[in-house]
């Protein structure tokens, strides 16, 4: 799985790294597209839903589909909580609904792990992120004027 993971994240690089070609220059560009779809999904948030998520062991990657499921993780601070998250992206362009993360929490108990609720604020914090290293990568992506 790991091995998938990293292909995929490989992947993304080349999608957003700039093309080069023998003996011409590349095309300069006041801004970076917002739209970058190689992967049938916008790169940007592709890249930055796997940055945010990194940590967390990956159960199942879709570039195509553009869904991502994390593993159940359970912090070393935190040895009786688990999580689970599926990050979708929903658009070719890089915009805030084009983004979408669902996460599963469990506490165990006496009886095993059991369903617990998600903290307030915790899967809109993860879309912003996701969101905002999104936007850094397409600002890195822009190719000053000469």
């Amino acid at each position: 799985m790991r091995r998938l993971a990293t292909l995929v994240f490989l992947s993304s690089l080349a999608v957003l790294a700039p093309a080069c070609s023998r003996g011409k220059k590349p095309r300069l560009a006041a801004e970076a597209p917002a739209r970058v779809t190689t992967l049938g999904i916008n790169a940007y948030l592709w890249r930055a839903a796997l940055d945010t998520i990194a940590f967390m062991p990956l159960a199942q990657v879709d570039s195509n589909g553009g869904v991502i499921i994390t593993d159940w993780y359970v912090s070393p601070q935190s040895a009786n909580e688990r999580v689970k998250v599926t990050v979708t992206i929903l658009d070719a362009e890089l915009r805030a609904d084009a983004v979408r993360v669902s996460v599963q929490r469990q506490t165990l108990g006496a009886t095993g792990w059991a369903e617990a609720n998600v903290r307030a604020g915790t899967v809109q914090r993860l879309e912003e992120t996701i969101l905002g290293k999104a936007r850094d990568l397409r600002r890195s992506a822009i190719v000053p004027d000469r």
